[in-house]
């Protein structure tokens, strides 16, 4: 995977049961319709909790990150075929 860190635009649904669903997202000037969400975990930096989102666009894996603390999205890294 190659590692971006870039801050991204995210559209998500936040559902019940604290739930949050990437649907959208914008990177280098175009936007990616999210497919399908992979897989999901957390974890910790300092006092914010880190939601990671492995999602795909059909023809690629991304991974995403939400900040709670700040409430921003990253694109960490992207594999392609």
């Amino acid at each position: 995977m190659q590692r971006i860190r870039e801050p991204v635009r995210v559209a998500a649904v936040f559902a019940p049961g604290r739930q949050i669903k990437p649907v959208w997202f914008d990177w280098q000037r175009k936007k990616y319709t999210v497919c399908e969400t992979t897989y999901c975990w957390k974890d910790k930096a300092g006092d914010a909790t880190l939601l990671h989102f492995s999602v795909t666009d059909g023809t690629a894996l991304f991974e995403l990150i939400y900040n709670t603390a700040d409430q921003g999205w990253t694109l960490n890294g992207v594999e392609a075929d």
